[in-house]
């Protein structure tokens, strides 16, 4: 299956997800941080108690007592780490930025690419996030639910994100709002039929495309011999 007709068959099915939540480009980098290892809805908790507090400021994060940030972001689980990697982000922005996240995301994307991923606590899925999310920069997210994806269709079989990455923008144009559904959908189709474990394929929106449904069957066939 090819990606551009893997992401019309998602659209069709699953329509306009409006992604990424959030009010800022600031709020979306801090989501991105924290939804590292845990759920969306953990996340929500966790940027409601730092607007709660009048925290979601890169000031007031930077200059925060630690254990006070890690109590309000406790919600998105391994706060202790978390809480760390958003101060450095904060403080590395104030550094470097004159504390404008606007100025981080307004260079060439290879070189804001960079930058982020010499951050301590930002990988590469973290950092295309923001880029993607908050910068509206062309460059594709991978992540689990991508890969296993890939795989089962028969799309392309790799688990490295960089080759990942490299095959969606080489068969997918450059054009950050097709990136931003196509992720978008790719997560919508991991967590409602393409699970990690009994996958729901009779009713799959790409069941007829895929491969994993028919050596299902046939390992299935093989086994009952």
């Amino acid at each position: 299956m090819q990606p551009m007709i893997l992401y019309k068959k998602l659209f069709d099915h699953f329509g306009l997800q409006h992604w990424w939540p959030g009010n800022s480009s600031f709020e979306i980098a801090v989501g991105a941080i924290l939804t590292q290892q845990t759920a969306w809805t953990n996340v929500e908790m966790a940027i409601e108690n730092l607007k709660n507090a009048k925290m979601l400021d890169t000031e007031k994060i930077a200059s925060s007592d630690l254990k006070y940030l890690e109590e309000l972001i406790r919600p998105s689980g391994f706060f202790r780490q978390k809480a760390g990697y958003l101060k450095n982000f904060c403080q590395q922005i104030i550094d470097n930025h004159d504390g404008s996240i606007e100025k981080l995301l307004g260079g060439e994307l290879q070189s804001v690419r960079k930058e982020l991923l010499a951050f301590r606590g930002i990988g590469p899925e973290t950092a295309d996030s923001i880029l993607l999310y908050a910068g509206n920069y062309p460059t594709f997210v991978v992540d689990a639910y991508t890969i296993r994806i890939c795989q089962r269709t028969g799309m392309f079989d790799s688990k490295k994100y960089d080759e990942v990455k490299a095959f969606f923008e080489e068969k997918v144009k450059l054009d950050a709002q097709v990136y931003n559904e196509f992720h978008a959908l790719l997560v919508e189709l991991g967590k409602n039929h393409c699970t990690s474990s009994n996958p729901k394929c009779e009713n799959c929106p790409v069941n007829n495309g895929c491969q994993y449904p028919r050596r299902t069957v046939q390992s299935g066939s093989q086994s009952q011999r």
